[in-house]
């Protein structure tokens, strides 16, 4: 989260993803960075046991949303 709000502040579009236990940290340090709607892209955890077809499939879960926040930033 803190490496993706300040690229952006750098002007580098960015999406977040975010596995769900870490959700809340990541809402707090948005907050604290004074950004408190800044998106994420939640995936559910676990995602470090996935094999190759696992994280295909997280993926093409996500890239819509990955997507609409980058296009946001136009």
């Amino acid at each position: 989260m803190h490496d993706g709000i300040h690229l952006e502040r750098r002007g580098v579009p960015v999406a977040v993803l975010c596995t769900d236990p870490f959700v809340a940290t990541a809402r707090t340090m948005a907050r604290a960075q004074g950004i408190p709607d800044y998106p994420i892209v939640i995936l559910p955890s676990p995602i470090a046991t996935l094999d190759g077809g696992g994280l295909d499939a997280q993926a093409d879960r996500a890239i819509a949303q990955v997507v609409a926040i980058l296009l946001a930033h136009d």
